[in-house]
């Protein structure tokens, strides 16, 4: 049986809602690992506040220091936790019907 946020959701990644490529999986990682929000905000020297933020992906950016923090508390590269997906966001051109 794999592992199940408290509330009984599935940990999936969480994209900005602008129109922005750049998708968090934060909150998939906490899971792999195992850890709790409320501990890794604590570790890294972040308000629980600020995590959530950076969980839901509603940032504008991350500094290195915190992106280096997050990295080091959960065993992981930057890529584990942002990934670049532009394929879902591609303009439609010309002659193409929005289906």
């Amino acid at each position: 049986m794999s592992w199940r946020p408290p509330d009984g959701s599935s940990p999936t990644p969480t994209r900005s809602s602008e129109a922005v490529a750049i998708v968090v999986r934060l909150d998939v990682m906490l899971a792999l690992r195992k850890r709790r929000a409320k501990d890794l905000a604590a570790e890294i020297g972040i308000t629980e506040a600020n995590l959530s933020l950076l969980r839901t992906g509603k940032v504008k950016g991350i500094r290195f220091e915190t992106l280096d923090a997050l990295c080091k508390a959960l065993d992981c590269s930057p890529g584990d936790l942002l990934d670049y997906e532009a394929d879902d966001l591609a303009p439609l051109t010309s002659g193409e019907s929005d289906r």
